[in-house]
């Protein structure tokens, strides 16, 4: 099950009054494993940056002037999510942004029904309690401490790990992230355990043993572990 985990930075709040994407940052998981894959994209929004916005994610007019236009992009990074999931805190800001630029270029749009927002999941999961990003990471002691500016690949990595805490921690997975020895697969496609090669070492006495089965004898024939031998 492939997943993309991303996240934008824009000059604003609203698209149709003029607001651009200027960075796009995405991680790909892989059965809920990150495989190292990642996708990173500073864009020139083609207008100046508000102030309110430069504040947020520090990518002023200049840093931003020699980066390719989305127009430029927009196909590779389609490319690059195909149709897989997208996990997005506060889906409907991003999917509307991203949504808004590939229509300008005329490249199909992406369906709402592709998106997995985290912020819901965190409503529903955390109900009255704050559910950023910060606050989210505080929850799970995730280390967000380099976390001074918002960045959308930071972001997004952050959010990769915050994602796999709102969806019950690691999973087996984690321990087959490439393919091992250790690895098995049920015919429906679901992880199994496999036997371990070294079996652990008994947790109890010899003498506690041997009190276990003077028990036993004590039964007689009857005893429902007799019949079951």
């Amino acid at each position: 099950m492939r997943e993309i985990v991303l996240d934008t930075e824009t000059t604003g709040f609203e698209p149709m009054q003029g607001d651009r994407i200027v960075e796009i940052g995405a991680v790909e998981l892989f059965n809920h494993v990150p495989t190292g894959r990642t996708y990173h994209q500073y864009i020139n929004p083609e207008r100046g940056m508000p102030q309110e916005a430069f504040a947020v994610h520090g990518l002023g007019d200049e840093f931003l002037a020699d980066k390719p236009k989305f127009a430029q992009i927009g196909q590779a990074f389609l490319e690059f999510v195909q149709d897989s999931t997208l996990v997005i805190h506060n889906a409907a800001f991003d999917m509307k942004f991203l949504n808004a630029e590939l229509k300008w270029m005329n490249l199909p749009t992406l369906p709402m029904s592709q998106a997995l927002d985290t912020l819901e999941i965190a409503r529903k999961k955390f109900p009255g309690s704050p559910a950023s990003l910060d606050a989210l990471c505080r929850r799970f002691n995730i280390d967000n401490s380099s976390r001074t500016l918002h960045g959308a690949l930071l972001d997004s990595e952050i959010l990769a790990e915050v994602y796999l805490e709102l969806i019950g921690g690691k999973q087996p997975d984690f321990a087959l992230s490439t393919k091992s020895k250790n690895e098995t697969q049920g015919a429906d496609g679901r992880w199994r355990p496999q036997p371990r090669e070294t079996p652990l070492a008994p947790r109890i006495s010899q003498k506690e043993a041997a009190a276990h089965e003077a028990f036993v004898e004590s039964l007689g024939d009857g005893a429902l572990w007799k019949k079951l031998g």
